[in-house]
């Protein structure tokens, strides 16, 4: 019986559940949508490309492993993270596996690499470029997302509608891009399209969930 357990035993059997809860990659997907902020399960299973029955089931995993919460808003279940950390824990996920699986590393320079030589700009970076005005900050994500939680001064342009917003960028300064996390290939497109065009761009390095989970400022408010 597990009540007979050494108490660090049966803590890390509660460990374990969690573990569990994150062995899946589709479940890994939800966590990084629900980073963006909190939605419905018709709205994350159109985003992880999944049935709303397949969505509901992971989602019941991941709630029985304490990472995410619901409410109910009328006919809908709402689902959002139990905490910030969240985001920390996939971080390291990710950094131990770009550090030690060769499948990992190889689809990175094969298929992110490949598609920007240019330095990343690093969150303390845009923090003091946004400060001297040298960067105009874009977040390329769909609008739902942006008014959730967004890099405070950052304007919202979705990818699809980029090329028709290009007048309102500047010539004269840095843009930086930045989307969902460091695989997000939304922020991937839209430096492409802007280099094409003549800009200065680059992307941020990672997303709006991990400068979220690194305390720093956001906002919710839309600027659209």
């Amino acid at each position: 019986m597990s009540s007979e357990l050494p108490p660090k035993k049966r803590i890390f059997e509660q460990f374990a559940r969690v573990a569990k809860a994150l062995a899946s990659a589709n479940r890994l997907e939800l966590l990084e949508a629900l980073a963006q902020g909190e939605r419905g399960v018709d709205a994350l299973s159109q985003a992880v490309g999944m049935s709303v029955a397949n969505t509901s089931h992971h989602l019941q995993i991941l709630r029985d492993g304490g990472l995410v919460k619901s409410r109910k808003e009328g006919l809908q279940v709402i689902y959002r993270l139990t905490d910030d950390a969240i985001t920390i824990v996939l971080s390291g996920i990710r950094g131990v596996a770009e550090r030690h699986l060769a499948e990992v590393e190889r689809i990175v320079r094969e298929n992110f690499d490949s598609r920007d030589s240019l330095t990343p700009v690093r969150r303390d970076q845009l923090l003091q470029m946004a400060r001297d005005g040298e960067a105009m900050v874009i977040d390329v994500r769909p609008p739902n997302e942006f008014e959730a939680g967004h890099i405070p001064g950052a304007i919202n342009i979705p990818l699809d509608t980029l090329p028709d917003r290009l007048a309102e960028l500047p010539k004269d300064q840095e843009i930086v891009a930045y989307c969902r996390g460091p695989y997000c290939m939304l922020a991937f497109e839209a430096v492409e399209q802007l280099r094409l065009q003549g800009f200065r761009a680059r992307r941020l390095e990672e997303g709006y969930p991990e400068w979220k989970a690194e305390q720093l400022p956001f906002d919710v408010s839309s600027q659209l």
